[in-house]
């Protein structure tokens, strides 16, 4: 083979991956993507969702853009923020819980919305079947409602006598309602009694902590949504003020120094909120995409906030846990 011939081949070679990944998008399209998000950035699970879609191939400029509207817990703002994105004309809408994929939803029913960390989809009203959703709404559930037993569970065998507890949950949202009933149920079966105490902004806060200790309960479940997340160095420099033993949903609350935390990996959640952009950006109907049960759990021990509360973790716990802190 000639020389010249084989460097002609060589560089086609070598552009051929460039070329196939020209061929993801159609030239010149660049997708736009609204990210509706309760909280404030700088943000983990924007972040892993933004690092997902760049493994997918997207780089940002070239196949797409953000448009980012953070309610920065003013939950009532959504609304207007999701009504915003719709006037943008985004390709897809991406919503962080209920309260956030409600307000999407309610602003179009024409741009798809990938929604995540909403506890019942089909209990609040989002989608009305989760193997064929229908409409323009699709995303993962938290499956809040269902894992509320199995966190009383948990925190039993640490606290055998834990009876009256006090459950703290944002009673504006939606999805916390349903999960609050099921925590209370599960509580019952477990012959515990619990204290509910609802949170919606920060002078609730402070009659919550009140209620808390006016109660002389002896633990502290923590139903976790965008407000009790974003408040969540308070809720746990608070259980450990009064020496409470808490579990939360959230291993970011254990991180901040909790005792225990059993969830979903959130995290994981969101590199599946980019593959489902992906598939809509290329052609598929959110209606026909089937709404995600998370598949990976976290069980997160924090042995030295245990070690602070006088509290022994059984070595069966232990050995049950994907992370302990020490």
């Amino acid at each position: 083979m000639k020389r010249r011939k084989f460097i002609t081949l060589l560089g086609v070679a070598a552009a051929w991956p460039l070329m196939a990944e020209a061929q993801q998008q159609p030239p010149g399209k660049i997708r736009r993507l609204g990210v509706l998000q309760p909280g404030a950035p700088p943000d983990r699970l924007v972040e892993a969702m933004q690092a997902r879609l760049r493994e997918l191939g997207y780089v940002e400029g070239r196949d797409i853009s953000f448009e980012f509207r953070w309610a920065e817990g003013k939950f009532g703002q959504l609304a207007q923020l999701a009504s915003e994105l719709v006037g943008l004309k985004v390709d897809v809408i991406t919503a962080l819980s209920t309260p956030a994929a409600l307000a999407a939803q309610k602003a179009t029913t024409t741009i798809p919305i990938v929604f995540s960390a909403v506890g019942d989809p089909v209990g609040t009203g989002l989608v009305s079947n989760l193997a064929r959703p229908g409409g323009n709404v699709t995303g993962l559930s938290a499956l809040a409602t269902e894992l509320a037993p199995k966190r009383l569970e948990i925190l039993e065998e640490i606290v055998p006598n834990m009876s009256p507890l006090a459950m703290l949950w944002n009673d504006t949202n939606p999805s916390m309602v349903l999960s609050a009933n099921q925590s209370q149920g599960a509580a019952a079966k477990l012959g515990v009694a619990i204290e509910s105490i609802g949170v919606h902004d920060l002078v609730s806060f402070e009659s919550a902590f009140a209620a808390v200790e006016s109660g002389r309960v002896v633990a502290l479940l923590t139903l976790i949504d965008p407000f009790t997340r974003a408040h969540r160095q308070q809720i746990v420099d608070f259980a450990a003020q009064r020496h409470l033993p808490a579990i939360y949903d959230a291993r970011e609350f254990v991180d901040s120094g909790g005792l225990i935390s059993y969830g979903p990996n959130l995290l994981a959640t969101q590199l599946r909120v980019a593959e489902y952009v992906d598939k809509i950006f290329k052609g598929a109907k959110p209606g026909d995409l089937p709404v995600e049960q998370p598949t990976k759990f976290e069980l997160v021990i924090n042995l030295k906030a245990a070690k602070a509360l006088g509290l022994t973790v059984p070595p069966s716990l232990l050995a049950r846990a994907d992370e302990v802190i020490e």
